[in-house]
This record gives C-alpha cells, sequence and structure tokens, in this order.
C-alpha cells in the first residue's frame, strides 16, 4: 500500500505534483484563512485526485472546520474523501486516526493548553493506530523553528512512545520537513510550504 502525504498547502495545493499513490493525507492547513471559499476550493481540488482513498484533517489556520456546526453537512465533504477529527478510520485492515489539536499558537483555530487540556485529546488516540495524522508535531521531532525553539508538543510525544504506531505525519512547523525514523516510528513532517510559504518541498510517500 503506496501512501502519499502532504500537509501545510495554505491554497497553493494546484502548483504541487502530487505522486501516484492508494492513499492520499492531508495533514492540515489547507487554507490560509479558514474561509468557506478556501476550503471549497481544496475540497473540491482534493476529491478529483486519482487516489482510492482521500484523509485529511484541518490545521489552525482552518477556522471553517472549528467553527461549523456540523462540518459533514456545512463543508459538504465529498463522498470520497475521509475528514478526521479526533476521530478514525480502517482502510484494508490499517487504522487511522487524525486530529487538528495543537498546543496554544496565538488566536489560531484548535488551540488546547499545554498539559492535562491538550492530553484529553491524546487520550482518544486507540493504542492499536498505526497511521497517527495530527496537524502539530510531538516535542523534540521535526518540531524546530528559525529561531532555534522546539515546539512539540510533550503530551503527543508521551502517546507516541505508548503505542508505536507505524506512522506519525504532521505539519504545522514548515521549516522542519523531512522525514525520520525514532524506535518503531517513522515521523513525517509533510509541510509543502517552507517558512516562507514558498512551494519548495515534495510530497512524501512510503509504502506500508
Amino acid at each position: 500500500m503506496k501512501i502519499v502525504f502532504i500537509s501545510d498547502t495554505h491554497n497553493k495545493h494546484n502548483d504541487i505534483e502530487i505522486p501516484k499513490g492508494d492513499i492520499l493525507i492531508h495533514a492540515g492547513d489547507v487554507s490560509s484563512r479558514g474561509r468557506a471559499n478556501e476550503i471549497n476550493g481544496f475540497l473540491d481540488w482534493f476529491s478529483k485526485q486519482p487516489h482510492k482513498h482521500k484523509i485529511f484533517i484541518a490545521g489552525n489556520h482552518d477556522f471553517y472546520f472549528e467553527r461549523a456546526h456540523n462540518v459533514m453537512v456545512e463543508a459538504k465533504i465529498p463522498d470520497n474523501v475521509i475528514y478526521l477529527n479526533d476521530t478514525g478510520c480502517q482502510i484494508k485492515g490499517v487504522n487511522f486516526w487524525g486530529s487538528p489539536i495543537q498546543p496554544e499558537f496565538y488566536d489560531w483555530a484548535f488551540n488546547r493548553k499545554r498539559g492535562e487540556e491538550i492530553k484529553q485529546h491524546w487520550d482518544l488516540i486507540p493504542k492499536n493506530t498505526d497511521i497517527l495524522i495530527t496537524h502539530g508535531p510531538p516535542y523534540g521531532i521535526l518540531d524546530k523553528t528559525v529561531r532555534g525553539e522546539f515546539v512539540g508538543c510533550e503530551e503527543l510525544l508521551k502517546k507516541n512512545i505508548e503505542i508505536k504506531p507505524k506512522v506519525h505525519v504532521f505539519g504545522h512547523i514548515h521549516e522542519s520537513y523531512g522525514i525520520i525514523k525514532k524506535n518503531e516510528t517513522i515521523y513525517i513532517n509533510a509541510s509543502i510550504l517552507n517558512e516562507k510559504y514558498l512551494n519548495i518541498n515534495q510530497p512524501i510517500a512510503i509504502e506500508i
């Protein structure tokens, strides 16, 4: 099964050359300001990708998904697209779980206080999760900013150590794009745009 990962496209999805694969995953920040027209444009593009399965979560820029009372109705999620928000799905025996939550970051969407408040979201992640999709990174893993600060979530790192997913994909910190393996988990920061919001990074594809 070939899985293609992208994140942080911020309305520039039309400029990306997406590799072929079985599953396409977007780890949030599909828009710039989370306006309805931005979301609809992304969903139209995403639903037309040739991958048999398409999964995405929202990110801190995607206010529309945080404000919508019923996202499935109001955002008109296409039938061939899976939207995850502290929820999961299974494809060919592989368990996926997605969450848009990240530690407080100015006044953006899906903010939670570090510690117990954000831990409540990570406690929802099932132990049998194979592919974990979050918008923000775990602490100390592909989360270093241009200022040299590590801004990932400590509680999310603890959860990773506990459940050992095969893959954990995220974005949010554009300048830490890349892929590394630690212990039993492949960590992927799939940010397409760099810290200057230039479209220079490539989608990352792996086979499981």
